[in-house]
């Protein structure tokens, strides 16, 4: 059963809230993060990317910029940027966007649960972008980015929710991208107690975002228990910043992929290749799919609807991973034809969140089909591709879990993000 604590978070003070909430850290390109912080002190992407206080020459992971993070976040602690609730609470965060509201609780998890898989997880993480959170996590000895956890709703806990949800809000902003953040606190300690206890009974957790930061999260916390043998379990390093979400409030939207090209076909053959397992439509204009097993594909400047064939779809009905459509295009066509055996590591594909639109995978399409000449037009360099995806579901996330498996790299996009900066978890004094 999972283990989900109460805790004193440390989080803006209200006047500075505004200030400092920001999306998290890996959203932002290099460049973006730079431009993203300019003449924003108090944005929390400033210590989330501390790269953004150097010259651009610097070495984003040099010890110096991890440094420069811990002083920042303790110079605002000092500044009363930040300020700690006395006693351990949970925080509810409610977001709205586009009129959908989803409502999660603010919280620590165990990270025994993330080593028994009772917080239970749907990808492989990469060693190489562990790193980096290990390290602002170790140095700053706080976690900073919360990890987004689903579970299988609960009635009693949604009304607790419910009623904290009629109380005074800490915060209540809309950030810039029009999302609304409100932040409400659960304090009662008779209240406090009947939610942990409720927690109690929930068999699983599940990662929906935020794979990296957990395992980091986890990975420091094993580093500390080692520096520590006589550590009783107590200790806030054996616990992870964690908000835990309703499955029934989640949605997922679709995580777009763009090959930057054919792998020696020329379009004509490619396209007579995917005929073998797919029947394909010219479409006038470009849409999202509507139902699974359907792909739109933008190749050659028009965009095609691709639907697989029902011998197919019978083949891979009864595996919860291959009934995914990341896999049916992973399967089908990124492996087989354009050579893409490992997504996770090879250059010539690129991953579009579903919250970018369609136009951006014309966008980048249109990027990697043609050069710059000397004279300024332009040449075509070989044809690249898009796949717009149907979006995976919640069902089909925690379902992939539950049966101990992994989904495709990139196979989710939850909107909207929580924001990074609210709540933060020290460690260790």
């Amino acid at each position: 059963m999972a283990v989900i604590k109460p805790f004193r978070a440390i989080r803006p003070a209200a006047q500075y809230v505004e200030q400092v909430a920001a999306l998290p850290y890996d959203v932002y390109s290099q460049a973006e993060a730079r431009a993203a912080v300019q003449g924003k002190p108090l944005s929390f992407l400033n210590i989330d990317r501390p790269e953004t206080q150097f010259p651009e020459r610097q070495d984003m992971y040099a010890p110096e910029v991890y440094q420069k993070a811990s002083e920042m976040l303790d110079q605002e602690i000092r500044d009363g940027v930040f300020i700690q609730d006395a006693e351990p609470c949970y925080y509810v965060y409610e977001l709205t966007m586009d009129g959908r509201t989803q409502t999660g609780i603010a919280a620590l998890s165990s990270i025994d649960d993330y080593l028994n898989n009772v917080c239970k997880k749907h990808e492989n993480t990469v060693a190489e972008k562990e790193q980096d959170r290990i390290h602002h996590v170790d140095v700053c000895s706080c976690q900073t980015g919360p990890i987004f956890l689903a579970y299988r709703g609960e009635s009693k806990i949604n009304d607790i929710v419910t009623e904290t949800k009629k109380t005074e809000a800490l915060y209540d902003f809309t950030s810039e991208d029009g999302i609304r953040h409100r932040v409400f606190r659960i304090s009662d300690p008779d209240t406090v107690n009947r939610l942990q206890g409720y927690f109690a009974e929930i068999p699983a957790t599940y990662i929906a975002d935020g794979h990296h930061r957990a395992a980091s999260a986890v990975k420091v916390g094993l580093k500390r228990r080692a520096e520590h043998p006589d550590y009783d379990g107590s200790e806030e390093f054996n616990y992870f910043l964690s908000v835990l979400f309703p499955d029934e409030e989640l949605k997922i939207m679709d995580y777009n992929r763009v090959v930057k090209d054919l792998n020696g076909y020329s379009a004509e053959d490619f396209m007579i290749s995917i005929e073998e397992n797919f029947q394909v439509f010219h479409i006038k204009e470009a849409f999202k799919p509507r139902v699974k097993g359907e792909i739109c594909m933008y190749l050659g400047g028009e965009w095609f609807l691709i639907r697989e064939r029902e011998a197919l779809m019978e083949e891979r009905s009864e595996d919860p991973v291959k009934t995914l459509d990341v896999s049916l295009l992973q399967d089908e066509i990124l492996k087989p034809l354009l050579g893409i055996g490992d997504p996770r590591t090879d250059q010539r594909i690129e991953f579009v969140g579903g919250i970018r639109g369609l136009k951006e995978l014309e966008k980048r399409v249109s990027r990697y089909t043609y050069q710059h000449a000397m004279d300024g037009t332009l040449e075509e360099t070989g044809p690249a591709v898009a796949f717009a995806m149907h979006p995976t579901s919640i069902s089909e996330l925690l379902n992939v879990a539950d049966h101990g498996l992994l989904m495709p790299p990139k196979s989710t996009w939850f909107e909207p993000k929580l924001r990074s900066g609210i709540f933060l978890h020290r460690i260790e004094r």
